[in-house]
């Protein structure tokens, strides 16, 4: 009788076996800051984006598994890479998404393709991500410094910005801001006078603005981001630099940016973004469900890319009923058109740029502002095909010529 039961069990665990072996079970990793100059922009805001596209896709996908974990780079490459090789080695992480830092972005890509896993690049903006360092495993979603020197460069130069004096990040993401940025200015007649390069985290900006002011330059290119720009921006107004002629030209600024300067500090500013939560009912309604467990924060455009990357991920992987092949995997996002609530329809190229519209904003001032949040008016909007570098100027080893 023993016998029997024991022959029984059996055949029912067989019977079971192929049932468990069709769920499909992923392992996403948000590697970002979390505690520095980027967490306002990424940070704790891109977990809660990363856990509403895991939430939303299992609403209709039962027979999937995905678990979250999520890490501080510290802005440190070496950490950033060290995270990413342990992730994908021994907790067997499949995707990392976000990592705003594009020097820990270029590392972890390296990483990446090595272990041939997923990166879908969300808070870095170097443009060489698809450019001469993109390879099969890394997509670039959100935006990047060609995009942001095409937006925001091209528009203050077309209103009379000729001279330029940048205040730069002295790191990857900062130098090719203002290599794309003075491209664009002197394409379209500018001229750049001069440029200061800063430590990543800086508090005292002082020097740094007395030489550009200086400088006599109508526009001062910011080109660095998150507590640096804040900084930068709050010190040009003591110094009365705004009030002085000059024009302070924000190359990557966020909603978040925003609200912690204040209307009355940051009115005027001229930027690029690819989503504002502000924009229309469907980024208004995933705004008010991301603020709870963000209460009292607005989120960026690097939030809105994690969550809207991690979705498209997730349908890649379903797609192929596996999140083995870190290659497959992207090839098959390359393949399946984009199309979420946040971005609209879209496609990812060869290179591994996602294309997408982008939009030109100012920041309005306190009186024009009606309500919480009401930071931005639209100046222009930027079509998808033209929002990004052409394809062939990018010079990807991916991409046929």
């Amino acid at each position: 009788m023993r016998r029997l039961l024991s022959l029984a069990a059996l055949g029912a665990a067989l019977a079971c076996a192929p049932a468990h072996a069709q769920e499909v079970h992923v392992k996403i990793g948000v590697l970002s800051d979390m505690s520095s100059l980027y967490s306002d922009t990424a940070g704790p805001g891109s977990v809660a984006a990363a856990k509403m596209a895991i939430a939303d896709f299992l609403k209709d996908h039962k027979d999937i598994k995905v678990d979250l974990v999520s890490g501080d780079h510290q802005n440190k490459p070496d950490i950033g890479a060290g995270i990413a090789a342990k992730w994908f080695d021994v907790d067997k992480v499949d995707m990392i998404v976000d990592v705003p830092n594009s020097g820990v972005a270029l590392a972890v890509s390296n990483v990446t393709k090595e272990k041939n896993k997923v990166f879908v690049v969300s808070g870095a903006a170097i443009s060489d991500l698809t450019g001469p360092k993109c390879n099969a495993n890394t997509v670039h979603w959100t935006y990047d410094t060609w995009m942001l020197a095409n937006g925001t460069g091209k528009a203050i130069v077309k209103q009379g910005g000729k001279t330029w004096f940048f205040l730069t990040a002295d790191y990857a993401f900062g130098l090719a801001l203002e290599r794309d940025t003075a491209a664009v200015v002197e394409a379209n007649g500018g001229k750049v006078v001069g440029r200061v390069r800063h430590p990543l985290n800086t508090a005292d900006f002082s020097s740094f603005l007395l030489q550009a002011q200086a400088s006599k330059a109508q526009v001062i290119g910011l080109a660095n981001a998150g507590g640096d720009t804040d900084n930068s921006i709050k010190q040009a107004a003591e110094f009365g630099i705004v009030k002085g002629g000059q024009k302070l030209a924000g190359l990557l600024v966020f909603a978040s940016d925003v609200a912690a300067l204040g209307l009355q500090t940051a009115q005027g500013l001229m930027l690029t973004e690819t989503f504002y939560w502000d924009l229309n009912d469907n980024s208004r309604a995933w705004t008010k469900r991301w603020q709870q467990d963000r209460p009292g924060k607005w989120p960026t455009m690097g939030q809105a890319g994690v969550y809207a990357g991690t979705l498209h991920y997730l349908k890649a992987v379903y797609a192929l009923k596996s999140a083995a092949n870190g290659a497959a995997v992207v090839a098959k996002m390359k393949e399946l058109p984009t199309d979420d609530t946040l971005f609209g329809q879209g496609t990812i190229r060869a290179d591994g740029r996602k294309i997408h519209p982008a939009y030109l904003f100012e920041v309005k001032s306190p009186a024009e502002s009606k309500y919480p949040g009401d930071f931005y008016k639209l100046l222009a909007t930027i079509p998808a095909d033209e929002a990004f570098r052409p394809l062939k100027d990018g010079h990807c080893p991916l991409v046929a010529m």
